[in-house]
């Protein structure tokens, strides 16, 4: 069992919660993830680790409620415990020296892109982060990634804060008005990764983006989060979950994503009714 010891809401459905697990915080580096189930019937579903403080022996995660595990999630509060939190899971981010890093972030992207923003500062990196969400009140981590990084830019799909429009198009926009870089980290709705994406190749920045699919066991045994980059299979929770994003197959990743699109709404449904 795995003990809530703080939980703050950062945004509409979407919730900051701290945790007791030594052993994870002891090995956690930046882009790795944990398999989390609320309860015994409950299933798995990965959440990167956001924070960790090894001293404390606690780690952060971020959830938005886009279902019913993750609603079950957003209804334990402080005090009480989680039944699993395996990890740390997944390949560690590439952080080395670059030179001129941009970190982009889309909504909910902004958490498992934190401890990447800070890493990259650390290894001498200059960073620019330039961070969206459909709407001013959707904008989570601000004033943690603003302290990790050199510079920062806002993007809002309606246009109440900062550059009306789409992180891609304002990543366009400043590498025209002469902003350069030699790496780029790109975590969010795989819309949004894709169209950065084909701003980077324009400009031959490779781009790293970190995947999400559908995980149950988090070893490779499942093949539930396979993926496809540059043709060949991978798995997300071993080969990943960050990847070329020049590479990533965002069409049929998409489409695995949708499969269980309908029970998951039956099984909302269904929690919502015996609430009443």
């Amino acid at each position: 069992m795995f003990r809530v010891v703080e939980k703050r809401v950062l945004a509409p459905r979407t919730t900051w919660f701290r945790i007791e697990a030594p052993l994870v915080a002891r090995r956690h580096k930046p882009g790795q993830f944990v398999l989390v189930r609320v309860h015994e019937k409950g299933e798995r579903f990965p959440l990167t680790i956001v924070d960790s403080d090894k001293t404390g022996g606690t780690i952060a995660l971020v959830s938005q409620e886009v279902g019913k595990s993750t609603a079950l999630l957003a209804r334990v509060e402080e005090g009480e415990c989680i039944l699993d939190v395996v990890g740390p899971l997944g390949r560690p981010t590439d952080i080395h020296h670059y030179g001129r890093v941009v970190c982009v972030a889309g909504g909910i992207g902004a958490a498992p892109l934190l401890p990447i923003t800070r890493g990259m500062k650390e290894a001498g990196n200059d960073v620019t982060v330039i961070l969206g969400a459909r709407s001013k009140e959707l904008i989570i981590l601000r004033e943690e990634l603003a302290s990790v990084c050199h510079r920062m830019h806002i993007a809002t799909d309606d246009g109440s804060e900062g550059f009306h429009g789409f992180v891609s198009q304002l990543l366009e926009e400043r590498i025209r008005c002469g902003e350069m870089f030699d790496h780029a980290v790109a975590i969010g709705p795989l819309p949004m990764m894709e169209a950065v994406c084909k701003v980077t190749r324009q400009y031959n920045i490779p781009t790293i983006v970190s995947l999400n699919p559908i995980m149950v066991d988090g070893t490779g045994m499942c093949g539930g989060c396979r993926v496809m980059v540059y043709g060949e299979t991978k798995f997300a929770c071993v080969d990943g979950p960050e990847f070329d994003g020049f590479g990533v197959d965002f069409a049929s990743l998409a489409h695995r994503l949708k499969m269980y699109h309908t029970q998951e709404q039956c099984a909302l449904e269904r929690m919502a009714k015996e609430a009443e």
